[in-house]
């Protein structure tokens, strides 16, 4: 785990960052201590009203907002219980358990971290000593924290964060190029510690954009039977070709037993998930009409949502993957809601397509030209190259615990000097 302590004058601007935050599906609010309500129920104006009675009692302190993030390893399990105790520890130990605070859970990086705001004004006026917080008090919590919840060590992922996330585009695999093995590794490891997934067909539905599929053999082949998993790399046509690769001869073993358990605790993440790719889906679908399937596929790749439209060998399509790789988050269409699976979808898309070849059709004839062919559409699961921000990821979290003003750079607005014109 690694923390970071920054203090600032703006509290309200902090709030605001986080608030922002939660209303884009990015983040989410966990715990409010010391607060009269339950978080779902409170609002903006309720929030900062509280922080604002105690800024008060000491107005003649300017440094008063304190924005703390927790960091922890990517590939941690952390359940929402766990992250408010790991919260409510680390703020008892630095000595704000008297302090009303808020604790939010974001989204908006590989790694899980939470957010947590407060104010060192005290009840009576005092205020909390910042001076070398950090390593007084900070770092002596961190450490007995990562002991007592068992969490990855900052020292040691240290040593070890960078190694993984390279290389920082994650290319699809490409028969031939470089040694299979080494390649299968790379995309296997990278896809299943970082993605939230629920199921084989799920994992091989990201895994297939990186021309890559895990396969468990036919029903009755004795490595079916006896659990056995091999990956493999596909060709243009999405053929297996070269040797499999055991899934027990990679590093991490995704082996079926191991991906059955990470099954498991992924559903216990799915809801945040689900709803910041439900309200990507729903800015997408109120665009102005009409909106045909090629349009709304690439609005969604604007949010980097790839869409992938399952079709039979007949053509006939009978459903729909949305890979949300921003949160690495795989869904089946029919999971969040009936009217985001193939056939709403495609109902509502031919609808925008009708209306669309219609106006096309009044404007040629105005014009006296003949109809133009809509171009095919490519295939939505075409292998594409995604970008993994990693240098940030490992820099965030391995950046020093920091104290100085702070404001959130969305908020930061610069006056633009104006140039003078020189008279010739």
């Amino acid at each position: 785990m690694v923390a970071k302590i920054i203090t600032g004058k703006n509290l309200s601007g902090v709030l605001h960052y986080n608030e922002h935050k939660v209303s884009q599906g990015k983040a989410e609010l966990l715990l409010a201590h010391r607060f009269l309500q339950e978080p779902q129920t409170l609002q903006f104006r309720e929030k900062l009203s509280r922080f604002e009675r105690l800024l008060e009692k000491s107005p003649q302190v300017r440094t008063h907002a304190v924005h703390i993030s927790l960091n922890f390893a990517m590939g941690e399990a952390l359940e929402r219980e766990k992250l408010q105790r790991i919260a409510t520890d680390y703020m008892d130990r630095i000595g704000f358990d008297a302090q009303p605070y808020l604790v939010y859970r974001h989204l908006d990086a590989a790694h899980p971290h939470l957010h947590i705001v407060t104010t060192n004004i005290r009840a009576d006026g005092k205020r909390i000593d910042l001076h070398n917080i950090g390593r007084e008090k900070s770092e002596p919590a961190r450490k007995a924290i990562e002991l007592a919840y068992g969490l990855v060590r900052a020292e040691a992922h240290r040593q070890t964060a960078a190694l993984p996330l390279q290389p920082t585009t994650l290319e699809p695999a490409q028969y031939g190029k470089s040694e299979t093995k080494r390649t299968i590794s790379r995309i296997v490891q990278e896809v299943t510690r970082s993605y939230n997934y629920t199921s084989l067909a799920e994992l091989n539905t990201v895994l297939q954009t990186f021309n890559v599929t895990a396969d468990r053999g036919k029903e009755n082949s004795q490595m079916h039977r006896k659990g056995g998993l091999v990956y493999s790399i596909l060709d243009r046509q999405g053929q297996k070709v070269g040797v499999p690769i055991k899934a027990s001869a990679i590093a991490g073993k995704p082996t079926l037993i191991n991906l059955e358990k990470r099954f498991e605790q992924n559903r216990q993440h799915r809801k945040l998930y689900k709803e910041a790719l439900k309200k990507c889906l729903d800015r997408a679908l109120h665009r102005a009409p009409p909106l045909r399937r090629e349009r709304f596929v690439q609005l969604l790749e604007k949010e980097n949502i790839q869409v992938v439209f399952r079709e039979s060998a007949g053509g006939m399509t009978y459903g729909v993957t949305f890979i949300d790789h921003r949160r690495r988050a795989v869904f089946n269409g029919s999971e969040l809601g009936k009217a985001y699976s193939a056939k709403a979808l495609l109902e509502r898309l031919s609808e925008g397509a009708k209306e669309s070849a219609g106006e096309n059709q009044r404007q040629d004839q105005s014009a006296r030209k003949s109809p133009t062919t809509q171009k095919a559409l490519p295939s939505p699961a075409k292998p594409v190259a995604f970008r993994i921000d990693a240098p940030a990821i490992v820099q965030d979290l391995l950046k020093a615990e920091q104290q100085g003003d702070y404001l959130p750079h969305a908020l930061k607005t610069r006056k633009k000097k104006r140039r003078r014109r020189s008279r010739l």
